[in-house]
Order: structure tokens, then sequence, then C-alpha cells
């Protein structure tokens, strides 16, 4: 029998009524929510911090006030990464909540996964696979909590659960591994962040749902009457973000992403199969977070006439104000908004933002709003900002890092209290960057016309660590054999020149019609330190979609 996997969260904070949504708007066998990014685990590690009961996503608890009840009357069973950094604790909260709210369920959860603290840091994990999940639903859980598993993990260790896949059965696992990526990120899998949402009512999506075969294909769909949509394209797109090369590893298997074929299964339904998998990689992902120091903002407001000469003068005032209390890293962006005989004072103005940071938090603080506003009666006309500037705030940083498997110990706490651990795979492989394929044959172009490269292409970029991912697709094979030719990774670093000097690894992935463009630093030390104006790139791949190139008039919408 099918089994059926929904999500209700995508990130800590994703729309809090998804999980009633999900559990009464058609039927599910199992229920998932993801609340964990790199930029969380910072979170909970500074609420841990101030109470070291806590670590954990809070308002999964109070989703659960409601949902508890929701599922044991429907028979569902919850798994969720939300136990962060202590996992045991919110499987205690929801033991609580069960006996207060009178809904009695078995709650089983995932330990393991801690890493040593190094020096500074802030959390330390490993990335865990889906065993432990597998291994509290076979004792007859309920409820599972998890702390840092793979996102995937949630999917394909359910899946494993249900068909009794072992470490062995690759190809299932990873196809289950694909499941679990579309569904990870909630409604970017039904028509959210979508780069052709035009053609859709994308105004309130619905979560999506995976209906997991026994040999590991699946067709991804939503809940009847739902908003959104689910098709080729919003798939592909969620297939490719965040992502890297054709081998996509995880702790319990690698799963080949230029083997996945997709094809409509009809209305919101994409069926995804043919995915081959491979033994996973000898080292475990870690993840340590550390507070990375301090920073600061101030965005002036400039106005009108003479906007570049109000800015150097602003500037020139700030700089010679900071004088040998100057931070360590000041950095100065001149955006122009403005436009010209603009009907709106607002449409008249450009931002000139100050970003500041420093390892000693008094060196952000009033040294920097100081300034900033002792000039407000003394600089350029119109001067104004867009918020008085604060005392500053500590800024995160993120290493990815190779962790030991023997290392780490995986175990599952059953409902009874029975601890198991759970074995590492019998095998290993290193993983290795897989060649580019044969390229089809150029198209005969034609006549062209400049015009976006989105009147063609969609995209989605989105962050790991300080690098940042463009996935870039097209609809239709002839489409294809332009993309491919005409998106090298020479003509990338043309059309976004923020790329410089930094390393560029493009991966060609015809069977989903697509290029995957990794590029290493863009981000700095990730969303965290907020080194960037985009954090997080999730604007990077619109960026490029809307830079003009020379497209074939024989294309739709090209002219």
């Amino acid at each position: 029998m099918v089994l059926r996997v929904g999500n209700a969260s995508g990130f800590y904070g994703d729309r809090f009524d998804a999980m009633k949504e999900m559990l009464t708007g058609g039927p599910l066998d199992v229920l998932t929510g993801d609340y964990l990014a790199e930029l969380t685990m910072l979170i909970l590690g500074r609420d841990r911090l101030k109470d070291p009961r806590l670590g954990y996503a809070k308002t999964f608890l109070r989703q659960m006030e409601e949902g508890l009840g929701l599922a044991r009357e429907r028979g569902v069973r919850i798994v969720t990464n939300a136990g962060g950094l202590n996992p045991g604790g919110l499987a205690a909260a929801v033991r609580e909540l069960s006996a207060r709210v009178g809904v009695p369920v078995r709650v089983g959860w995932v330990d393991g996964g801690s890493l040593p603290l190094p020096d500074g840091a802030l959390t330390a994990n490993a990335y865990l696979g889906g065993g432990g999940i597998a291994a509290c639903l076979r004792g007859g859980a309920d409820v599972v909590v998890t702390g840092r598993v793979t996102d995937a993990a949630l999917v394909s260790g359910a899946a494993a659960w249900h068909y009794g896949w072992g470490a062995e059965d690759l190809d299932p696992l990873a196809g289950a591994v694909v499941a679990g990526h579309v569904l990870e990120c909630g409604t970017q899998a039904t028509g959210g962040n979508y780069s052709f949402f035009g053609g859709h009512d994308v105004r309130r999506p619905g979560f999506p749902v995976a209906e997991v075969h026994a040999d590991g294909s699946c067709v991804i769909t939503k809940h009847p009457g739902t908003g959104g949509v689910v098709d080729v394209g919003t798939v592909t797109a969620q297939l490719l973000y965040e992502t890297g090369g054709a081998r996509y590893p995880g702790p319990d298997v690698t799963a080949r992403l230029d083997t996945v074929r997709l094809e409509a299964d009809g209305v919101d339904r994409v069926r995804i199969s043919g995915v081959r998998g491979e033994a996973p990689p000898p080292l475990l992902k870690g993840g340590v977070t550390r507070i990375g120091g301090w920073r600061n903002e101030v965005v002036f407001v400039l106005t009108g006439l003479d906007i570049e000469a109000k800015a150097d003068l602003v500037r020139g005032q700030v700089e010679d104000a900071f004088g040998k209390a100057r931070p360590a890293d000041v950095r100065w962006e001149l955006v122009r908004t403005d436009r010209d005989d603009a009907a709106s004072e607002e449409c008249a103005s450009a931002l000139l933002r100050l970003v500041v940071r420093d390892p000693d938090a008094a060196a952000v603080g009033r040294v920097v709003s100081g300034a900033a506003i002792e000039l407000a009666l003394g600089s350029y006309p119109g001067f104004h900002v867009t918020a008085p500037p604060g005392k500053g705030a500590p800024y995160g940083v993120f290493d990815a890092v190779g962790v030991e498997r023997g290392s780490v110990v995986h175990s599952a706490v059953l409902p009874d209290g029975v601890r198991v651990v759970i074995s590492d795979p019998l095998r290993t492989r290193v993983l290795e960057s897989v060649g580019e394929p044969a390229l089809p044959e150029p198209l005969a172009v034609g006549p062209t016309r400049r015009a976006p490269l989105g009147v063609v292409a969609g995209a989605r970029s989105g962050d790991k660590g300080g690098d940042v991912n463009v996935g870039v697709w097209v609809r239709g094979d002839e489409e294809w054999r332009w993309l491919v030719h005409e998106l090298s990774v020479e003509r990338f670093r043309e059309l976004l020149p923020e790329v410089g000097g930094l390393r560029v690894v493009r991966h060609v992935l015809p069977n989903l019609r697509a290029l995957n463009f990794v590029v290493e630093g863009l981000l700095g030390d990730g969303v965290a330190s907020q080194a960037r104006f985009d954090p997080q790139g999730k604007g990077v791949g619109e960026w490029l979609r809307a830079r003009w190139v020379d497209v074939p008039v024989a294309f739709a919408g090209a002219g």
C-alpha cells in the first residue's frame, strides 16, 4: 500500500495553521515538519544559553495542542526535527502536553549527533540519517522527535519503516530522499517562490504530499482544494534548490540527481521515478555555529538631485567621525532606487547602506550611531535615515565540517524507554564529482531578440554555508539545446558581475533540462553573518533571469 507523507513546515516560523490544514485536508499516513536550518541552529543555541531546558522549536508544541488530537483521530504519525538541540526535552514536553489535553500518544525520539564544542562555538552537530526515525516508528511511536537529521531523512526514515528497507536498498532509499528533498521546504514545491508564478494562483499555496511507493518512486501532489500548483516546473525548481552536483550525498545513501525523471501524472500530480542510489560517503556532514562578532547598520535616504554627491558627502563625514575608532569592517552600498521627475518622495529617493562589523561590541555601537545621527543637521540636504541606529547585534558564522562516523552515536529512544543504537551502513563510497554528460547538438538559433533570460528559463537559488547555488531550467527540448550551450560558466560570470573572481562550478542535469551553478563564497560566512544584501542568496536566481541576452524569437514570449 502506498505511503502518503505530507509536510506542514519548511522552516521555523512557517504558516502556523498548516498542521491543522494538512491533518484535515485529505488522507495521510505520516505528517512531517522541518523546522531546522543553519540559521535556526544559531537561534536555538542562543535560546539554550538563556535556559538549558530550551533549544527546540517552541511553535511545534503550540501547533500540537490541536494537532495531537487530530493526528490521533486520523491515525497519522508525526515526524519532526523540531527537537533541534534538545530532542529529549521536546519529547518530554509532548508527553506532558498529551497528558494535559487528554490525548494518549506514544512518543519516541532520536538521540545523538551532538559534537564536542570547538573553542568559541555555540552549537556543533552531525547530520544524522533516517535510521533512528524508522526504529522509533517500528517501536510503535505516534510522534517522533529528532534533532539535526538531514531534512530529507524525515521522509526516507518513514518510508524505510513502512516498507522494511535495509541499508542495502539504495535505490528505494535514494528515491525517498529525493521525495524528502522536494517536501522539505513546504510550499516551494507547490508554487511558492516560483519563477513562473504569474501563471497560477499562488497567493496561499497548499503544502505538498508525496505518495511513496515500495520501489522508492513517488507522486508529488497536494490536498484537494488547496491553493498553488504542482507541476513539473515547481518540482524541478525544488529539486535544484540548495543542491550541488549530480551526486546528492546523505548519511544513508547518495542519490543520483542525474537519474531523476519527472512526468505529469494528472492535475497537480508529478511522478518521480528512475532514481538511482549509491553507498553514502564515509564522512558525515557536520555543522558548527558560533558568534562571529558584532554588526550595526544605518540606511541613509538620499532624495532628489545630486544623489552621488550627497552619498560622497555623508560617506566622508562618517569616515572622518570614525577616526581611529573605525570598525574592523566598513561597507557602503548605494542603491539607486530613485527616479527622475518622480511623482512621490519615496520614488525620488535612493538608499545609502552602511554596514559595520567588529569582534568588539563597543566598536559597532555608539561609535556608529553617534557618527550617523550627529550629522542630522550638518550634512546633505534632506538628511534622514530609515530607522534610528541601535547598539548593534551579534552575528553568527556557520562552518560545515566532515565528521568521522565512528565518533557519533546515533540512537533511537523508543516510547517504552528502550534505547536502540543505529548501526552505520555496511559500506561507504568516497564522494566524487560526475563528469559532464554528452551535450545535445547546439540549436540552429535563427533570428534573436534582446530579452531577459527569464522569458525562457526559470531559476531558484539558495544558500549552503557561504556558497550559493543557482539552478536554471527550461521547459522544452529546443530551449534546453539553446540553454546548455548559451549559459556557460563564462557567460554566467558576465551576467552576474558580483561573482567576480569566486570559483563557479557548473553541473549539467539533462533529465531535468537544468543547469546548477555553485558559487563558492558569495555569502561570506553564511546567512547568519548577514554579509550580503541578500544573505541567503534567495534572489540571485531571479537577478540572473532579469539579465538580458540574445533569445531566439522562436521561443514563446521571446518576442
